[in-house]
């Protein structure tokens, strides 16, 4: 098997929903991170073999968003792109499959990421109201535009409001978030807690310029506003601040609050992969060797955001070792709640002997090593590019750290779950 290395990765700002990245499309956004990649690293465009962009938000017009991000940002034009969707780690699945493509022969040198912008949500008309629409395009005569006009009703002019919510259930993830915080029985007050340890950590990274290194700045249209850092981190946060804030599902026995959820974001992300042997051809010093990934699928009712248990354990198993092995572990933060659970759940024999298959639990996790910079719930969470940027800050925070080993994983939509191990280099 090849050695398969990531040479590094950059990212541009994450913002909240609805703020400067407003009248940008998604594909854009992508740009910037590949742009920046391609600078950052000053590798020679021609010699990418595939671009491989991970979105869940898809706009209709750049349907495969990897290719127009990659031809803007100046990739040749007979380079492959695809796009992939597998909702919050829709870039580790970019990442992977390039991945398996250096492995396969297929590909040497990969740009691989994720973008999304929730601000350039597609937002169309009831079900009723497209169908008429669609019919709407045989209409020729001034009396069938007559005749189509008066089957119109006001409400049909009503738009369906996106909502992020498991198709099979049809509840949305902080509703089965508070199910689960409850059946762990994580408390209100611990979640307001890692909530501002994420804010206060993430201040931190973002003060000691280690976030500063991972990000390139992006210049908005149509003011050129230079954006060159994440606007959702708030370093004064408190657990007494956060605490006065009312549940955001269940508005009666919820603990999930704004505060302790992710909020909806915008940006992009990208990572270079190559062979080991093709790094060395190209004189790039790579960061971190990529040693093992895995993916699961859970119970969509019971087992939704429970992805990093079962990752985890099972990656660590097959690589037989333990959580006191790595330097570095990055969980995605979709919650505190979630974190929490998942933390509770790896510690539990009970847990693993009813859902993981072994004889005690996985192990405690050292907060200590534990999402160190900040996570999703303070940096942000754009669903396609989240990924991305935890495989880039694991290998900077082992560098940084001094440490070998390092794990990241993660939940996602459908209830899958991806982990991946890495060696600092």
């Amino acid at each position: 098997m090849k050695e398969i290395v990531l040479i590094d990765g950059c990212r541009t700002p994450f913002l909240k929903s609805g703020t400067d990245y407003m009248d940008l499309m998604s594909y854009q956004l992508g740009q910037y991170a590949i742009k920046g990649l391609l600078d950052k690293t000053g590798i020679d465009p021609s010699i990418v073999d595939r671009v491989i962009m991970g979105t869940v938000i898809s706009n209709i017009k750049t349907s495969n968003v990897a290719r127009e991000a990659a031809t803007t940002a100046g990739v040749p034009h007979n380079v492959p792109c695809d796009t992939v969707a597998m909702a919050c780690i829709s870039a580790n699945r970019a990442i992977c499959n390039g991945i398996a493509d250096i492995h396969a022969g297929q590909a040497e040198v990969i740009i691989a990421g994720g973008v999304d912008n929730t601000s350039d949500s597609p937002i169309g008309y009831s079900k009723k109201m497209r169908k008429k629409l669609f019919k709407a395009q045989k209409l020729k005569t001034t009396g069938d535009m007559l005749r189509f006009a008066s089957t119109l009703r006001p409400t049909d002019f009503l738009p369906e409001r996106p909502k992020v919510a498991e198709f099979s259930t049809d509840r949305v993830m902080g509703e089965d978030c508070d199910i689960m915080a409850a059946r762990f029985k994580v408390s209100r007050e611990e979640q307001d807690a890692f909530a501002a340890r994420s804010h206060q950590l993430a201040h931190k990274a973002w003060e000691e310029g280690h976030l500063a290194k991972e990000v390139v700045p992006v210049v908005t249209a149509p003011h050129f506003k230079m954006v060159d850092r994440d606007n959702g981190v708030r370093g004064d946060t408190t657990p007494e601040k956060i605490a006065k804030l009312r549940p955001a599902f269940d508005r009666k026995f919820g603990t999930l609050t704004a505060a302790n959820s992710s909020f909806l974001s915008d940006g992009a992300a990208a990572c270079l992969l190559m062979s080991r042997s093709k790094a060395e051809e190209l004189n790039l010093k790579p960061k971190a060797k990529i040693v093992d990934y895995t993916f699961t699928a859970q119970d969509i009712r019971d087992e939704l955001l429970l992805g990093p248990t079962f990752a985890t354990a099972k990656l660590l198993q097959r690589n037989n070792l333990t959580l006191k092995d790595l330097d570095v572990i990055e969980f995605h933060e979709a919650f505190a709640g979630q974190i929490l659970a998942n933390l509770n759940a790896l510690a539990s024999d009970d847990f693993a002997k009813k859902h993981l298959g072994l004889e005690e639990a996985v192990g405690e996790i050292n907060r200590d090593k534990f999402n160190l910079w900040g996570g999703s719930l303070s940096l942000g969470h754009p669903f396609g590019a989240t990924g991305a940027r935890m495989l880039n800050t694991t290998a900077n925070r082992l560098h940084f750290e001094k440490g070998k080993l390092g794990l990241l994983a993660a939940c996602a939509a459908g209830a899958h779950g991806h982990a991946m191990l890495i060696e600092a280099i």
